[in-house]
């Protein structure tokens, strides 16, 4: 890498409303390179449009986990993309397809931009956060490890809460308070958080962990709708097998 190579990263956030889905997209200002974090599948279109329009170009195509509640937009983006990668955290998706399986605690890099992979189970055993530091700004993108004041159920797809409470306050919780929370879903509107805050006003993870676990086992919630198509499509990178 060019260390005279001073990176200004442009950062776009973007919102799926079916699903309320966040798509993140990061993109090296010199380079052109870019990533996209949790694309959905009816909105790649969308996505490859702003990508062309800004002069860009998709090298990577990143799912914080196996997602229940939409279809991955990664397959569609590789066919409209040959530069593209798709890519997951290795631990936990052993059963799963993607380019690149990234281990926990190393990290892709496009132009100046250095993703790291952290392996955060407990909604699903294969989640991770990713971790960027960027133009003086600490970026956490947690998928459904913590939600804006909440975080993602844990009764399915080998989820745990015991795992997912150790997750937070191993390696979330333990960011510096600045650190910005970017999650895949929000339900009311809230597009961002920060490390102290939720170390603050999450009412989930704020309680001792017996407390947490006795909360997501009393959830009762119903399964995602497209549960039963999203996870068998996801475990293959959102493409159908002809």
């Amino acid at each position: 890498r060019d260390i005279n190579h001073i990176t200004t990263m442009l950062f776009r956030q973007l919102y799926d409303r079916e699903s309320c889905t966040y798509t993140y997209l990061l993109a090296d200002e010199k380079t052109h390179e870019a990533c996209l974090i949790d694309p959905v599948l009816e909105l790649a279109d969308r996505d490859d449009t702003l990508l062309r329009e800004l002069g860009l170009t998709l090298v990577y195509a990143i799912n914080t986990h196996v997602h229940a509640d939409h279809v991955t937009g990664s397959g569609v983006l590789k066919t409209k993309w040959p530069s593209c990668k798709s890519a997951l955290g290795a631990t936990g998706n052993e059963a799963a397809k993607a380019d690149m399986k990234v281990p926990s605690g190393d990290s892709l890099t496009f132009g100046a931009i250095n993703i790291k992979f952290t392996s955060t189970p407990g909604h699903t055993n294969g989640c991770h956060s990713l971790m960027v530091s960027q133009d003086g700004v600490d970026y956490v993108f947690t998928g459904d490890t913590v939600l804006i004041r909440g975080c993602g159920r844990t009764d399915f797809q080998q989820g745990s809460a015991k795992e997912l409470y150790k997750s937070v306050h191993e390696h979330i919780f333990t960011l510096p308070d600045a650190t910005r929370i970017y999650p895949a879903h929000d339900y009311k509107g809230r597009t961002m958080s920060t490390v102290g805050e939720e170390k603050q006003f999450n009412a989930r993870l704020t309680k001792t962990e017996p407390e947490f676990i006795d909360i997501m086992a009393n959830l009762n919630l119903a399964n995602p709708a497209k549960i039963d198509i999203a996870v068998p499509l996801n475990l293959v990178c959102g493409i159908h097998s002809e």
